[in-house]
């Protein structure tokens, strides 16, 4: 039995505990997954192995649910990262350049989480704050941690934001491309089920509906994947974006910057960063009760 200790999530209060929880980052996780598919390993491995075409609302809740619990998951956080490399340990083919892949393959597993890093960065300017200098280091260290939570070793990642960006550049210049995936991902046309979650007379309405709603929310998908993936990335896969698209995505964002910190927490934050800081903020006033 391995000696060693389990990997910790994020602290509470770090920069990553208050981006990953608030309803905008589900604004920011698109252009995350577009991202991350571009790779030509990955990109192969969820068109072969994933249901994302059959069953887009299961597999993005259970995304979610993973996620999230790597941040606020506590002691949740490790066993969550091993079910996901026990998942993965079958995912293998061959890519779109000819070459064999495996899903834990370090360099392709350490892709798909590093893409969420620039992500945010980029993203968290327009819907949320920018980060200054030291935030931006805070939020690579915590995402370094997450990424231990999923077991990707320290030797596999960089290790500090200087070495981050030429490893990234590198792999925008070398290996990313517009997949298959990536199309799927933001054509307006591609076709979308209804939702099959929530309550009955709900998903009643909106399977009467969809072939209304679908139209304006696939274009809506395609805004924010495109918009809030950064520039470097964007031009690096092929994905056209114009100032008025640009204008645009600056008009909206500066409306959820003034509504979403005005909602009620909970309408501002997802169910589980929503508990976990009741949790933390509970723990503090017992502390300081104690102390006191």
């Amino acid at each position: 039995m391995s000696s060693e200790p389990e990997p910790v999530p994020p602290p509470p209060g770090g920069v990553l505990w208050s981006l990953s929880g608030d309803v905008r980052a589900l604004l920011m996780l698109p252009a995350a997954l577009t991202l991350q598919v571009a790779h030509p390993a990955v990109g192969a491995g969820v068109d072969e192995h994933s249901v994302f075409r059959t069953d887009p609302w299961g597999r993005g809740e259970r995304s979610l649910r993973s996620l999230q619990l790597w941040v606020y998951g506590g002691a949740e956080a490790a066993r969550e990262g091993r079910r996901l490399r026990r998942l993965h340990r079958t995912i293998q083919g061959t890519d779109t350049r000819g070459r064999p892949y495996h899903a834990l393959s370090p360099a392709n597993y350490a892709w798909v989480h590093a893409t969420g890093f620039p992500v945010y960065r980029h993203a968290a300017r327009y819907l949320i704050r920018p980060l200054d200098g030291d935030q931006e280091r805070a939020l690579y260290r915590e995402w370094l941690q997450v990424g231990r939570v999923l077991g990707i070793r320290d030797r596999d990642m960089p290790q500090t934001i200087e070495e981050f960006w030429p490893y990234y550049r590198a792999m925008l210049a070398g290996e990313i491309e517009r997949t298959v995936v990536v199309d799927g991902l933001v054509a307006p046309g591609t076709p979308v089920p209804p939702p099959d979650r929530g309550p009955l007379l709900l998903r009643v309405l909106l399977r009467a509906l969809w072939p209304v709603l679908l139209p304006p929310l696939a274009r809506f998908r395609r805004f924010v994947t495109i918009g809030l993936m950064p520039p470097d990335a964007r031009e690096a896969i092929g994905l056209r974006w114009t100032d008025g698209q640009e204008r645009a995505l600056r008009r909206f964002c500066a409306v959820a910057r003034v509504v979403v910190p005005v909602l009620p927490e909970r309408l501002r934050y997802l169910p589980r960063a929503r508990r976990a800081r009741a949790a933390h903020r509970e723990a503090r006033r017992r502390a300081g009760a104690v102390s006191g």
